[in-house]
């Protein structure tokens, strides 16, 4: 949880996410990313919410009435680069800058190696970690050009770190997401711009409702199964997630990380038993080397 006010440095806000400062958050208008626009908009900063879908985003806009005059909205593809551009641009106009950057857009597609086909994969890599790169890319340069800082962010998964029997295509893009801030992070410590990567576990989000927007030219699915597996699986999805963390409490805990540019923040300690998994079965590829 975020640690208390106080005398010591660490516990003051980062300069980028001061009142004032601009943050854009893709996913932005549901679960995790709505945890995070809400702490940053309660904590007077300006916040532009990037996201696909136009019901939530109105829905977001309606939660967030109060703070009107700190947050905008904008339609964005994440897999769309040149729609980055655009986006930027209107957010530019609007709030004169963008210090914090939140990768957050994904959708969760599980299925086996076995199971998956060419659009599977194609879809998945193309939101899940295009959509990151593309971010980057299109922002990026704007924190760099400012030379005033910032921080960037974007939402891996605890299946980035260990993979799940069903997670053969989720779990490369998310492995993929730690790899690129892992990088990032190096190559921009000199240049006072920070790079955390979030690594959820269970969350109580709509992650996994998002097969019904597949689009069509991702339609040969091999994982999507008939309208009734499908109905089923979401439901079994929704029940379980529904037990997941607060979204509004990872927002806490994302600003919490921010502050001090941690490398990786976490929903809750319930992800120390994947952590352990991995360490242990490097341990062993070591012990036979």
């Amino acid at each position: 949880m975020p640690r208390a006010s106080g005398s010591d440095p660490a516990s003051q806000p980062s300069p980028a996410l001061s009142p004032g400062r601009t943050a854009i958050v893709t996913g932005g208008a549901s679960g995790i990313g709505l945890g995070i626009v809400t702490a940053m908009l309660e904590r007077g900063m300006n916040v532009a919410i990037a996201d696909v879908r136009e019901d939530h985003i109105a829905e977001a806009l309606t939660r967030l009435a109060q703070h009107d005059a700190r947050v905008m909205a904008v339609r964005l593809d994440v897999t769309d680069r040149a729609a980055w551009d655009e986006a930027t641009s209107s957010i530019l106009d609007r709030f004169g800058g963008i210090d914090v950057l939140c990768l957050n857009a994904g959708i969760g597609i599980l299925g086996t190696m076995l199971q998956s086909t060419p659009a599977d994969w194609s879809w998945l890599m193309s939101v899940n970690l295009g959509g990151v790169t593309n971010g980057i890319e299109a922002v990026l340069p704007i924190l760099r050009a400012q030379e005033r800082g910032g921080c960037i962010l974007a939402t891996s998964s605890a299946g980035g770190l260990m993979v799940a029997d069903d997670g053969a295509i989720y779990s490369s893009a998310k492995y993929g997401v730690v790899a690129v801030m892992d990088c990032l992070r190096a190559e921009l410590a000199a240049e006072g711009i920070g790079a955390t990567t979030l690594c959820p576990a269970g969350v109580n989000t709509n992650i996994h409702d998002h097969e019904t927007m597949r689009p069509v030219e991702f339609g040969d699915s091999g994982v999507r199964g008939s309208d009734a597996e499908l109905a089923e699986r979401q439901t079994h999805a929704r029940a379980m997630l529904s037990q997941g963390a607060d979204p509004a409490l990872v927002g806490l805990r994302v600003l919490a990380a921010l502050d001090v540019n941690a490398p990786v923040v976490f929903t809750d300690g319930g992800i120390a038993p994947i952590i352990r998994l991995r360490r242990d079965a490097i341990k062993t590829g070591i012990a036979l080397s």
